[in-house]
C-alpha cells in the first residue's frame, strides 16, 4: 500500500463582512488547549489570517478523512469562540487595502522584502497531497510523468472564484495568482535525481528566491519527507473533496512509479502548451473543455477526467479506492466543483450566503 499525507490551509474570516481577520494566534491557542489536538497538528502560514494542519501518514482514505473532519470541527469551534469564522475556500473573496499582518516569523518577513507586492496579496490556500515514493530517483521520474495530468487535477480542484469582491471569471484565481512568482506552473523535465538537486541549488544561488521553499511548481519532491508533494489543487469546502482528490493523486503517482519501473516512455509536452492547459484549467474548471495534450485540441472535462480515471485505475483498484473515487467524482459532476458552488450561493443570497456555504461546508460528512 502507497501512503498519503494532506495538508490543508484555511483562512479566519469576519462572519459577517467576509474580510480577512489576523486572530490565528488565538485561534491557534484555542485549537491547542483542545485535549486531542496536538501542537504539531497546527502551523502557521505566511499571513496571520491563515491557519494550516496536516494528516499523519496514511495508508487509507478513511484515515485521512477522519483526521481533516477532527481538526476541521476543532479549528471551527475555535475560530467561532474567537469570534471569526474558519474557511475552506482557496481565496479570501475580498480584502482591505492595507498591508496584510504577517505572521511574526524571520523567513516570511524576508518574503515580504523579497516580494512585497505578491505577498501583500497572498490571501490564497492550496492542498497539498504527499505520495510515498521509493526513493528520490523514482521520484523524479514519477514527476516527469504526472505533468500532463496536472491541469485536470487543477480544473477538478478549483475553488476560488472571488477576488476583490467581484467574480474574477476564474474558477481558480489561486493559480493565477501563483503565476507571479518566479518558479511557477508545471516543473521541467529532469534527466534524474541528480540533475533535479542541481537545478534547484542553482535557483537557489542566484538570489532570486530566498530558498528552495520558494519552488512553486505543481508538483515538487519534499525536502522534508519521502514523498512526491502535488500542490495542484484549491483548498477545498469538505473534507471529502480534498481525500477525493488525494485518492486521484495517490493513483496518478503510483502509476508512474510503476510506469518508471518498466521503463516506459512517456507523454512530453511543449512547454508553452502545458501552461495553456494549466491556464485553462484555471479558468473554467469542470465546466467545458480542457486541453488534450497529445493532440493540442480542446476536449470536454468530462472525458479528460475520464483519461484519467483510465490510466489509473488499476493503481486505485490496488489500494481498494474505486468506489470511493467514483462516488465522489459523481458528487462533484452532481452539484459542482468548489468554485461552482460558491457562485450558486453568490447569486443565491450574496455574501451572507457565501459565508454560510463556508461554515457548513467546513465540517460537512458524506
Amino acid at each position: 500500500m502507497t501512503t498519503l499525507g494532506i495538508e490543508e490551509e484555511y483562512l479566519l474570516l469576519d462572519p459577517i463582512s467576509g474580510f480577512p481577520v489576523y486572530r490565528a494566534n488565538e485561534v491557534q491557542a484555542l485549537l491547542e488547549q483542545s485535549p486531542t489536538i496536538e501542537a504539531e497538528d497546527v502551523q502557521r502560514e505566511l499571513l496571520s489570517c491563515q491557519l494550516e494542519t496536516a494528516t499523519p501518514v496514511c495508508d487509507t482514505l478513511t484515515e485521512a478523512e477522519e483526521s481533516l473532519l477532527h481538526f476541521r470541527r476543532r479549528i471551527s469551534a475555535a475560530a467561532r469562540k474567537a469570534g471569526v469564522r474558519a474557511t475552506g475556500s482557496a481565496t479570501a473573496p475580498r480584502i482591505e487595502s492595507a498591508y496584510p499582518t504577517l505572521t511574526d516569523d524571520q523567513r516570511y518577513h524576508q518574503l515580504r522584502e523579497s516580494a512585497r507586492g505578491i505577498v501583500a496579496d497572498q490571501f490564497v490556500n492550496g492542498l497539498h497531497v504527499h505520495v510515498g515514493i521509493p526513493d528520490r530517483e523514482s521520484g523524479v521520474q514519477a514527476l516527469n510523468r504526472i505533468r500532463p495530468w496536472l491541469p485536470v487535477i487543477t480544473a477538478l480542484s478549483t475553488n476560488s472564484p472571488f477576488w476583490l469582491d467581484r467574480d474574477s471569471g476564474f474558477a481558480s484565481w489561486r493559480v493565477v495568482h501563483y503565476r507571479r512568482w518566479p518558479i511557477q506552473g508545471c516543473p521541467p523535465v529532469f534527466a534524474d535525481a541528480a540533475d533535479y538537486e542541481r537545478r534547484i541549488e542553482r535557483l537557489v544561488a542566484t538570489g532570486v528566491i530566498i530558498d528552495r521553499g520558494v519552488l512553486t511548481w505543481m508538483a515538487r519532491l519534499s525536502d522534508a519527507y519521502p514523498t512526491l508533494e502535488v500542490r495542484a489543487g484549491d483548498a477545498q469546502l469538505e473534507a471529502q473533496d480534498s481525500v477525493l482528490l488525494a485518492a486521484l493523486v495517490r493513483g496518478l503517482v503510483s502509476t508512474a512509479v510503476r510506469e518508471a519501473e518498466a521503463g516506459l516512455a512517456f507523454l512530453d509536452p511543449d512547454p508553452e502548451l502545458l501552461d495553456a492547459a494549466m491556464w485553462q484549467a484555471a479558468r473554467h474548471g469542470l465546466a467545458t473543455d480542457l486541453v488534450d495534450l497529445e493532440t493540442g485540441t480542446l476536449i470536454p472535462a468530462r472525458e479528460q477526467m475520464d483519461r484519467l480515471l483510465a490510466y489509473t485505475a488499476d493503481a486505485i483498484e490496488a489500494e481498494g479506492d474505486t468506489e470511493w473515487v467514483a462516488a465522489g467524482l459523481a458528487t462533484v459532476w452532481a452539484r459542482g466543483t468548489g468554485a461552482e458552488r460558491q457562485r450558486q450561493a453568490m447569486e443565491t443570497g450574496g455574501m451572507a450566503s457565501l459565508l454560510d456555504l463556508y461554515s457548513a461546508a467546513l465540517t460537512a460528512e458524506r
